[in-house]
């Protein structure tokens, strides 16, 4: 279950996640060029009520162990760490795609400038992590009552807030997820215990679950579409932030099974490097899907594992390049300046230990 100083389990979980997020984007992606519907996309609206919600849950497991730090040091690691990632890979993004592909600089610098306010791209989750982190030391600090705010965060998740501002509209969506990974996570680390111990109760429970999802997911009001897949009595507000709760443990307690397995330790390995692989994606991705498409590869099932691999496999190959040759490191690892005035001098990388 554990490797040194990191959970195996908790590594699983995340390689669970940005394998569902990248097939997700793979499909979407496909679906927006080709109009068809293929095998991932089906997979996808399956896992649409806890695909993100895990991702920030999980994020949120470890925050009991620095949320007592000074403000300083806390905001280093879990603000200031993630904003600069965010700012480096959005230029990066902006600059590729509109400054040279499109060849508009004066565009990608006003989209530059609009991404310090409202999120860019597929990196508006490494900006948002930023935001609850901070929201949720401040009301610490504040001494809010735990499950008072947990209540309040789970009424704005219901409510399903339209504001026009991405920044607040997904604040709202998300924040009851990474605060339930902050007060739930005892109990989230007794349940991937258990089902270590009692494997077969545990595959029982997880066949359960995954018959109910489907069930409420498929059910009547349910819509394929090739971008965005309509879910049925699934996106009932109140039903939804249960499935997305209750399929988060699922998860959890399939990655911690998935740690029996040696043969996963694929998926492992690729959990523990998941934000490289989540700021670095988009790029092959778009690439990928171009040339393929002019290759006439146009099968939407065939096409969308092709660019989902692709996707995954590129940026790795890209980290380890970087970390042979030892020049570009400042993409994936924090340097010296870029940290507050005070704190450790040390290389950060962009895959926040499960620790």
């Amino acid at each position: 279950m554990a490797s040194g100083n990191r959970l195996d389990w908790v590594d699983m979980a995340k390689g669970i996640s940005i394998f569902l997020v990248v097939m997700m984007y793979a499909a979407s992606s496909v679906g927006e060029d080709t109009g068809g519907v293929g095998a991932l996309h089906w997979a996808i609206a399956f896992a649409t009520p806890f695909r993100m919600p895990e991702f920030f849950l999980i994020s949120g497991l470890f925050l009991s162990q620095v949320i007592d730090r000074p403000w300083n040091a806390y905001a280093d690691r879990r603000v200031v760490h993630y904003l600069y990632f965010y700012a480096l890979w959005a230029v990066i993004h902006i600059v590729f795609k509109v400054g040279l592909l499109a060849t508009d600089p004066v565009g990608a610098v006003e989209q530059i400038a609009w991404a310090l306010v409202q999120p860019y791209g597929v990196l508006w989750f490494i900006y948002m992590l930023a935001a609850v982190s901070a929201a949720t030391k401040l009301l610490h600090d504040l001494k809010a009552p735990v499950w008072g705010v947990f209540g309040i965060a789970a009424i704005l998740q219901m409510a399903d807030i339209q504001t026009g501002s991405y920044l607040v509209d997904q604040f709202a969506e998300y924040f009851v997820f990474f605060y339930a990974g902050y007060v739930l996570a005892p109990q989230l680390f007794r349940l991937a215990a258990w089902a270590v111990d009692h494997a077969a109760l545990a595959l029982v429970g997880l066949l359960v679950w995954a018959i109910l999802n489907a069930a409420l997911v498929f059910s009547p009001g349910f819509a394929m579409h090739p971008i965005h897949p309509v879910m049925g009595y699934a996106g009932l507000p109140g039903l939804h932030l249960l499935l997305a709760l209750v399929g988060t443990a699922a998860l959890c307690t399939i990655a911690a099974l998935l740690t029996r397995l040696p043969f996963m330790d694929w998926l492992r390995w690729m959990g523990s490097k998941s934000l490289v692989i989540y700021v670095a994606f988009v790029l092959p991705m778009g690439i990928a899907r171009t040339l393929l498409i002019k290759l006439g590869v146009d099968e939407p099932t065939v096409l969308s594992l092709a660019i989902m691999v692709i996707s995954i496999v590129s940026p790795l190959v890209l980290y380890w390049i970087v970390q042979r040759i030892g020049f570009g490191r400042f993409l994936f690892e924090r340097p010296n300046w870029a940290h507050l005035p005070g704190t450790a001098r040390r290389a950060a990388p962009v895959a926040t230990p499960a620790e």
